[in-house]
């Protein structure tokens, strides 16, 4: 008698960060691992796209140039509305910023292919540098009254060091909330996708009735990439609108 054995695979098992080339030197890893070659990928898509949308510009935009022009435009907004006219100067970043979370948001949708963005390591690193960046910005534009931020005008002196805390706390708390967001949006997204295609394929793999009502999470899982392509999207899009109204803030202070 034939025994059918399934081998159910953790639906974290496609987070896991493998080694692809190990390279040390003097006992630091430089080695390149999935994560790293997808960001490499991600950074390559993103200068050929944008080649070809300057490769030949027209009065009226080929399909390449319009989807630039579209994302440029988004960016544009973005920044106006937040930043206004001072933020001219960050839009070389910022926009650049929009496309590589983006590019590496879309390219996790690709089967087989890893998720850069639903690893808390790279967007804690990518928020604290941004964080850091801001602060540095803050400070050369108004120098020690940047540290004003964290003491409100008309505060009695004797809550004074208490408040002082909590504002420290609260602005200190914008690192982790901008990282863990977008790290959670995708992971959990990613996680419910693999668990409901391999309940679909478990169901498929059966046979029986069950090979027949596996259309029912199968329906579900494409409904659900159309949604996580959207939440793709949106989550570069709410990161970098986060980064512009962090740099508003210490670009205005009140």
């Amino acid at each position: 008698m034939m025994q059918t054995h399934f081998i159910i695979t953790s639906p974290l098992e496609q987070f896991e960060i493998v080694t692809i080339f190990p390279f040390t030197i003097s006992g630091l890893n430089f080695s390149l691992t999935n994560s790293s070659l997808v960001l490499i990928v991600a950074f390559s898509l993103l200068f050929f796209w944008t080649s070809l949308s300057f490769y030949t510009n027209t009065l009226i935009p080929n399909n390449w140039q319009l989807v630039k022009e579209s994302v440029y435009e988004v960016t544009a907004n973005m920044i106006q509305d937040n930043l206004g006219s001072k933020g001219e100067f960050y839009f070389p970043f910022i926009f650049t910023l929009h496309l590589l979370l983006l590019y590496c948001n879309l390219i996790g949708m690709i089967p087989y292919s890893f998720t850069v963005t639903s690893h808390i390591v790279f967007t804690f690193g990518l928020a604290l540098s941004i964080f850091i960046g801001i602060n540095i910005i803050g400070i050369q534009t108004h120098g020690f009254k940047f540290f004003a931020l964290f003491l409100p005008r008309g505060v009695p002196l004797v809550i004074v060091p208490l408040l002082i805390t909590i504002e420290f706390l609260s602005y200190i708390v914008k690192v982790f909330t901008l990282s863990i967001r977008l790290f959670a949006n995708m992971t959990s997204g990613h996680t419910l996708l693999k668990i409901i295609a391999g309940f679909a394929w478990t169901m498929l793999s059966a046979g029986g009735l069950l090979a027949v009502f596996h259309l029912i999470p199968l329906g579900l899982l494409l409904a659900l990439i159309g949604l996580e392509l959207a939440i793709a999207c949106l989550q570069a899009y709410v990161f970098t609108l986060l980064t512009c109204i962090y740099l508003n803030d210490v670009l205005d202070m009140h």
